[in-house]
């Protein structure tokens, strides 16, 4: 497992409140998505050129307590592992203090679209998930 750690804010929006006046299940996800997003823009924008994209293959997420309108949000991302094409994501949906609103894992894949298939992650990033 690596050390490598990533926190970013994340506004909750009106738009994303269900029915029921809390965050919607699904929107979870896209919180997942913008973290992601904001890492690899932030820290690997070189690689956001369209050469090579990064698939979510698996995405999993255990839901602790509702969000409501006026929490205040942050998405820790956090590498669980890294393997020759794809890498383990874990995240944790917090307060910035004792509140945890979900814990979440995706798997995502290297892929060339250019050659349809999965390839070797580029070294840049391999070696940042491995040695922060």
């Amino acid at each position: 497992m690596s050390d490598f750690k990533y926190t970013t804010t994340i506004e909750v929006r009106f738009s994303d409140l269900d029915a029921y006046g809390h965050v919607n299940n699904a929107v979870f996800f896209t919180y997942l998505e913008t973290a992601r997003i904001k890492l690899f823009q932030e820290r690997f924008g070189d690689f956001l050129d369209g050469q090579l994209t990064f698939l979510v293959t698996h995405a999993e997420c255990d839901y602790r307590l509702p969000i409501v309108l006026n929490d205040s949000l942050q998405v820790t991302v956090s590498v669980d592992q890294v393997k020759r094409s794809s890498f383990g994501f874990s995240y944790l949906i917090h307060d910035g203090n004792k509140k945890t609103f979900a814990e979440a894992k995706t798997v995502m894949v290297c892929f060339d679209p250019k050659k349809g298939k999965p390839v070797a992650i580029p070294a840049p990033i391999k070696t940042v998930f491995l040695n922060q």
